[in-house]
């Protein structure tokens, strides 16, 4: 043994040696362990959302009947072995009219964080990059406007201006939470901007485009992870609040506001055709808000310490 392998075992023992470098597959594994160490109310709430996840995916096979047939036979009828969740006013299946929901209250609020999470997020990077500049003022006063308006009379308005449709509900839903992203966005940017290996960016020449794509992007997913989450939820709700008030999505197509708009009127002979339909977005509203509050907490190292 040579006189450094003495040394070199005694740092080891004593934690002086640098930790071992690990491979990114192996980072991100350390990382799920950890989170699910620190954070065990976000993976139930994670794992929750993979089940509703599933089960609009898997809607078509493992639905009972068509979410869409009429049994006049068997119109209002209590949960049972035949319908485990009753049926409507119509005689269609509860439970399958609430999985087939999912998939359409999930699709809309995927499709939603996905249009107006991209022109947030684009919207708040140059507004952020350029911030004091006319770019940033002249984007900030649009945000401005858009959140001056009560949330719900810009729904109403917009999803009403357009008519009843999947795809107008989702354009009426985008103009909600565009300003939320271009926000976070900004106010990363700003600080992004400053940076050491930005200013060393721009000292080698780098174009805009490069730095906010290679250095602004990258450094904006944790907080963006963050709110996406948290919205998922409001959208949710705001979808929900949409197809209740007639405005969303059109019948027969269901979804779990237009199925509880439905139940409304039968609340006192027929009780569970609210009742799924509402624990199936309750649950979901609060399995969002438990995974953002934990990505939070896990993502922010000063909440950390």
């Amino acid at each position: 043994m040579t006189t450094t392998e003495p040394r070199l075992a005694s740092a080891a023992a004593t934690g002086a040696l640098p930790p071992p470098i690990l491979s990114r597959g192996a980072r991100r594994r350390r990382g799920m362990w950890r989170y699910l160490r620190e954070q065990p109310f976000g993976a139930v709430a994670a794992a929750i959302i993979l089940v509703f996840v599933a089960l609009a995916i898997l809607a078509p096979l493992i639905s009972p009947y068509d979410p869409l047939a009429q049994n006049r036979a068997a119109i209002m009828v209590p949960p049972n072995a035949d319908h485990l969740m009753g049926t409507d006013d119509l005689g269609r299946d509860v439970l399958s009219r609430v999985l087939y929901g999912a998939r359409t209250s999930l699709l809309i609020s995927v499709a939603t964080l996905a249009i107006g999470g991209v022109a947030g997020l684009v919207l708040g990077i140059v507004s952020g990059y350029f911030g004091g500049t006319w770019v940033d003022t002249v984007i900030q006063r649009i945000m401005d406007s858009l959140m001056a308006v009560p949330s719900i009379v810009l729904l109403l308005f917009v999803a009403a201006l357009l008519g009843p449709s999947i795809r107008n509900t989702i354009l009426a839903l985008a103009l909600l939470v565009i300003p939320a992203f271009n926000r976070v966005a900004r106010g990363e940017m700003l600080r992004i901007r400053e940076e050491t290996y930005v200013e060393a960016a721009r000292a080698v020449g780098c174009s805009t485009k490069r730095i906010l794509v290679k250095y602004g992007l990258p450094n904006l997913m944790a907080p963006l992870f963050v709110v996406t989450s948290l919205l998922f939820a409001i959208v949710l709700i705001a979808e929900s609040a949409l197809s209740f008030l007639g405005i969303g999505t059109p019948p027969p197509t269901p979804s779990w506001g237009r199925m509880l708009s439905e139940a409304s009127r039968q609340l006192e002979i027929a009780p569970w055709m609210a009742l799924f339909p509402g624990l199936a977005l309750s649950i979901s509203v609060l399995a969002f808000n438990l995974l953002g509050d934990a990505l939070r907490d896990f993502l922010d190292p000063k909440q950390r310490r």
